[in-house]
């Protein structure tokens, strides 16, 4: 920390992470007409801001110098009408989005009681595995597209997209109906609006980015203690094919408001597609190693919620208590996803997300691994949910404190789509552990605690090629 120019330091490491390192639309006249004068005097004031900037050593410094239109840091609102019924409507969408998926674990335990009991805890978890990719992976088509064209056609589309997936996965009874409807169909549709709000959020804050994105991310949390509820109450009364239809009716009317308030603060970029930007933020060290951190965050992210239920059946807890297990995971996860993120803007975003990693890990091998108590499996639940749902809420917001925020639909995609790598094969694997261990939960409960150890592990790494191992605010 700097004392009192921690302020002023902090404002200028996001300046220089919210502007493109060279702007794209520099051209070669303007530059042969930079005189030699003007470079000596942009190259002195670079030296002086990086000397008093942690978090720039090593990184190249912008030619820049004036922000481009839109991306001062004066220019975000920070608050206001317009930006805070965007963050109302991208939580409605995470709501719908992500709390279906957080529902995952009774759907698995509907689908091995119900009609795909013939098949095995791992061939039932590709549905949901295979959900959760597309919801992540996805994005880096669509993450393109809302970089283009905004929210205004993609987001009203997903919508349509995602309900229509919903009411078809009620008329479904085979595996490979499951699979298309649930797996990819609703997938796909719930990656768009996930897109569309996450990403219009980080056009509209900066100071409070993360804070603003921690109660986004937070609606997916209301939504994993409501849906599941819902969802155990209702299938035993009306039967699951129309409990499946009243969660599209949700997702119709939540993403439907959402149409009207979210929106990205940017206008679009059009502009043709060109493979090698994906490929080249891998370029960037600090990028790169993120990125593999949270592929090992998402490769274990997503057991516990998939497993939690019926591992808890078998191990003997109450089965009055069995269809709030969920719910409490992500009750938790609400102030999980809210006090980090503030806690971020002020300790650094990066140094957040080390913490919350190692906490998730240690929580999965102190607590979960050797409990056998329903006392066990509640507080690890709790615990858990606190960790687990900051860690989702915070990557956004260091990618766009890496990135230039002009392309922070392409760069989120790419981390996603690696993430949601992990999302996919993660829960499969974990059901060949169990299937191989004749139904034991202990290897698939030391899976999960030492995947995510190995992400806060790269996350060290990747705050290391920053500012190397400093105390220092990034």
């Amino acid at each position: 920390m700097h004392g009192s120019d921690t302020e002023s330091s902090a404002v200028r490491q996001d300046q220089y992470f919210d502007i493109s390192n060279k702007a794209e639309d520099q051209t070669a006249d303007s530059s042969e007409s930079t005189s030699v004068e003007q470079t000596s005097i942009r190259q002195t004031l670079s030296r002086q801001v990086s000397k008093n900037d942690p978090e720039k050593d090593g990184a190249e410094i912008s030619s820049q110098p004036a922000f481009p239109p839109g991306l001062n840091p004066d220019e975000f609102p920070d608050g206001g009408l317009e930006a805070w019924l965007v963050i109302v409507g991208g939580a409605l969408i995470l709501f719908s989005s992500f709390g279906i998926v957080n529902c995952s674990g009774v759907f698995v335990q509907y689908y091995a009681t119900g009609p795909l009991s013939d098949y095995s805890s791992s061939d039932i978890t590709w549905i949901t595995s295979l959900q959760a990719f597309l919801v992540t992976g996805s994005n880096l088509v669509v993450g393109r597209l809302f970089d283009s064209y905004g929210t205004r056609w993609i987001l009203p589309i997903g919508t349509i997209i995602y309900s229509f997936g919903l009411m078809v996965l009620s008329l479904s009874t085979k595996y490979y109906q499951i699979v298309l409807s649930q797996g990819i169909v609703c997938g796909i549709g719930a990656a768009i609006v996930f897109n569309c709000a996450s990403n219009s959020a980080i056009t509209w804050f900066y100071k409070y980015r993360a804070a603003a994105l921690g109660i986004v991310v937070a609606g997916s949390s209301i939504g994993g203690i409501v849906l599941p509820i819902l969802m155990s109450h209702l299938i035993p009364k009306i039967g699951f094919p129309w409990t499946v239809r009243i969660l599209g009716f949700i997702v119709l009317l939540f993403c439907g408001v959402a149409s009207f308030t979210v929106k990205s603060r940017l206008p679009p970029r059009p502009k043709p597609f060109h493979f090698v930007e994906l490929v080249k933020p891998f370029s960037e060290l600090r990028f790169a190693l993120v990125v593999v951190a949270s592929f090992f965050f998402f490769w274990g992210l997503y057991l516990p919620f998939n497993y939690l239920n019926i591992q808890a059946q078998q191990q003997g807890v109450n089965p009055t208590l069995i269809p709030y297990l969920l719910p409490i995971v992500n009750a938790v996860s609400i102030p999980g996803r809210i006090i980090p993120g503030i806690l971020a803007d002020r300790i650094g975003r990066f140094n957040m997300m080390i913490i919350i990693a190692a906490l998730s890990s240690i929580v999965t091998l102190a607590l979960w691994v050797p409990g056998n108590t329903t006392a066990t499996t509640i507080a690890f639940g709790a615990v858990y949910g606190f960790t687990s749902g900051a860690f989702i809420s915070l990557a956004p917001a260091v990618i766009a404190q890496i990135s230039d925020i002009r392309q922070i639909g392409a760069r989120s995609g790419v981390l996603l789509f690696v993430s949601s790598l992990g999302a996919l094969t993660g829960s499969p694997v974990g059901g060949a552990i169990v299937t191989a261990q004749n139904g034991k939960y202990l290897g698939l409960k030391l899976f999960t605690g030492i995947t995510i150890g190995f992400a806060a592990v790269f996350l060290v790494l990747a705050r290391a090629a920053q500012v190397k191992f400093r105390i220092a605010k990034i």
